[in-house]
């Protein structure tokens, strides 16, 4: 670990479908030169078809969206072109019939009104040109923030089964952690998008429920690992990922959490670095155009990867980082870049994007001491009256992560019994609950068998 560099752990929470402008855009009233939102100088997309109003920038106070815009690969091409102003017409033409809510995808949340997230935002560090990794889905953006790359994918599979070209088995931070005997974990709440990546397959005592999380973080600040990554309810009832059109609120509480248990640990607190992201926009408008990256491999067949997906909003939260922001360029492999010089990791295990990637690791080296006057713990009382929602559909993430259950449960059909496997079976062709319920069975079903050493 670099020597100006306090950092025992490093803890990150990775959500759900949201652009920067949508959420922390507000932040400018706070910071006048932060790229965000100004309330008096709006900006607007053109309508579809062409000759209607301009749809212009405005607050929502919709907690739950009504709709999940379209994020694929093309339609972000198609969003991002012309200097951004194509979010609308995707939208309209994806959802012919969606009257108003073509507004949702110009809204943004007034300060204040996602109370945990912008207090932190307020009192940590914003990153206000943090991009996503390339133009697309959740999958490819979620592998650059554990592996540098997606391995030339920009889509998010479909159909009953994975197909072999959906086979992550590129090297991972993880397996550069091991290598290194830096102590590493996995947080989850059932249904982890990171067993997807096949090296990973052999390390099921690496995944907890996230239960662990809290009574670990409550424990000997040295014996939490020193590498976190939590990964939030994708679906059911306990959704709180963010993911339109999930209550929002949730996945505040979820944040709050996480905060909450960091900070009423004084040793842990004072040692800890917590990185809050977002994956990808979700469809939602930023006014910023992604600019130029790095190509990670030669895996370009269906992309060059040569620009950045569309900005997010990401925040550095530690008593070792002061209030403000900062503007340089970063996307999900800054992290891995700064995790690689931290801890004298192998510079090029993680491709081209992540060797030229900006690192973070300057504003961790600033202060002297850690920050005597940081936010205290939030009140969450709030939130434990929300209800539990009973998903109406499945988005295409919940599906694909669905298709990837029914993979896991074949690789493991020689330790299951043939009932039980056709109960599951059974039960998937029901409602869109009754599908996630299975779902989160089979991952679950495969680390129990994996960490009994029965999938050998």
């Amino acid at each position: 670990m670099a020597s100006s560099d306090p950092i025992k752990h490093v803890v990150v929470l990775m959500m759900e479908n949201h652009s920067f402008d949508q959420l922390l855009g507000c932040m400018q009233q706070v910071y006048p030169n932060l790229d965000g939102i100004d309330e008096n100088n709006l900006r607007s997309n053109p309508d579809y078809p062409a000759g209607k109003n301009p749809i212009t920038q405005a607050v929502t106070d919709l907690m739950a969206l009504s709709l999940d815009p379209h994020h694929e690969h093309v339609n972000v091409l198609r969003q991002i072109a012309e200097n951004c102003s194509g979010f609308v017409s995707d939208f309209v033409q994806s959802y012919s019939q969606c009257g108003d809510a073509r507004q949702q995808i110009m809204s943004y949340y007034e300060l204040g009104s996602l109370p945990v997230l912008h207090t932190l935002a307020k009192n940590f560090m914003i990153c206000d040109h943090w991009f996503s990794s390339l133009p697309g889905p959740t999958w490819p953006n979620r592998f650059f923030v554990h592996t540098g790359t997606s391995k030339g994918h920009v889509k998010m599979p479909s159909g009953m089964y994975i197909k072999n070209e959906y086979f992550y088995d590129q090297n991972t931070i993880y397996n550069e952690l091991d290598n290194a005997r830096i102590t590493w974990s996995i947080y989850h709440h059932g249904m982890p998008h990171t067993l997807l990546l096949a090296r990973l397959w052999d390390k099921p005592d690496q995944f907890h429920r996230m239960d662990n999380f809290f009574n670990d973080a409550a424990g000997p600040e040295d014996k939490f690992p020193q590498y976190v990554f939590i990964e939030p309810s994708y679906g059911g009832t306990d959704e709180n990922d963010q993911h339109p059109p999930t209550d929002m609120r949730k996945g505040e509480y979820l944040i709050a959490q996480v905060y909450n248990a960091l900070r009423r640990n004084e040793a842990l607190w004072n040692s800890t670095l917590f990185v809050l992201l977002y994956d990808e926009h979700g469809g939602f408008y930023d006014h910023v155009v992604p600019p130029k990256a790095t190509p990670p491999d030669h895996d370009t067949s269906e992309f060059a990867f040569n620009q950045y997906g569309v900005r997010v909003p990401a925040i550095l939260i530690s008593p070792w980082v002061a209030k403000g922001f900062n503007s340089s360029v970063y996307d999900h492999t800054s992290l891995l870049k700064y995790l690689i010089a931290k801890w004298n990791l192998r510079a090029d295990a993680l491709g081209e994007r992540v060797k030229g990637a900006n690192t973070f690791a300057s504003e961790l080296g600033k202060l002297t001491v850690p920050r005597p006057d940081t936010l205290p713990p939030f009140d969450t009382e709030v939130f434990t009256t929300l209800e539990h929602v009973v998903p109406k559909a499945t988005n295409e993430h919940q599906n694909a992560l669905m298709t990837f259950a029914h993979f896991l449960e074949q690789r493991m059909s020689h330790v299951e019994e043939l009932a039980a496997v056709g109960y599951r079976s059974l039960k998937s062709l029901g409602s869109p609950l009754d599908q996630l319920t299975v779902a989160k069975d089979r991952f679950l079903l495969f680390l129990h068998h994996g960490q009994a050493g029965r999938l050998d």
